[in-house]
């Protein structure tokens, strides 16, 4: 079940997706983008009218399949995955940036080194 927490992009907290959910979106995502490339080829549309014509349904309707969460941009579908973030800040609890992260952005709270 996808994890809802704070989205540092979006500034809201968002269901996240595990790795097995995100595998279940990440082809709607990749079928967008193939559906930009053939309409674009076949009528002769610029890239923004692509888009609108069909960029994300797919992937729009699976994650909130998932999540329960009516998402309407497809593009923070991207990085709505828990494996892009790091552990919670041991101060405030948000996720840290990247899984690298030295400080919490959110509060700026050190992170202690972690040695394997």
């Amino acid at each position: 079940m996808a994890k809802t927490t704070y989205c540092w992009r979006c500034k809201i907290d968002v269901p996240m997706l595990d790795e097995s959910e995100w595998e279940q979106v990440l082809p709607h995502l990749q079928a967008g983008i193939e559906q930009i490339q053939n309409i674009r080829q076949t009528h002769g549309v610029g890239l923004y009218e692509a888009k609108i014509r069909v960029y994300g349904e797919g992937a729009l309707r699976r994650y909130f399949e998932i999540t329960g969460f009516r998402e309407t941009n497809v593009n923070a579908i991207w990085h709505h995955r828990l494996s892009l973030f790091g552990p919670p800040c041991s101060s405030c609890g948000k996720l840290l940036r990247t899984p690298r992260a030295k400080f919490c952005a959110a509060c700026g709270t050190q992170v202690e080194i972690r040695r394997a």
